[in-house]
């Protein structure tokens, strides 16, 4: 089954869908929480948990510090809004 297009709310996609793009842009989901996902990149590493009413993204190892940072994101969002801004890293 295809993705809804890009600018469709993330609330108008089915659940396995939202995980199959997570997946598909290089996250695995967590070992010890199931709604959680991690994913590393060459600049930083994050981790983004499906919340009730929002996507939480906690980016972790940047700018060559233990800093960490983290953003919110309604699922009124388009997939692509919330995916240009998570993938714009911290």
């Amino acid at each position: 089954m295809a993705l809804p297009p890009a600018t469709t709310p993330l609330y108008n996609h089915p659940l396995p869908e939202i995980e199959r793009w997570l997946d598909e842009q290089g996250f695995e989901r967590s070992k010890d929480d199931i709604h959680c996902w991690l994913v590393n990149r060459p600049d930083w590493k994050a981790e983004l948990c499906l919340d009730v009413d929002q996507i939480v993204i906690r980016y972790f190892d940047f700018d060559g510090s233990s800093s960490t940072m983290q953003r919110s994101f309604k699922y009124s969002l388009s997939r692509q809004d919330i995916e240009d801004a998570i993938f714009a890293g911290p």
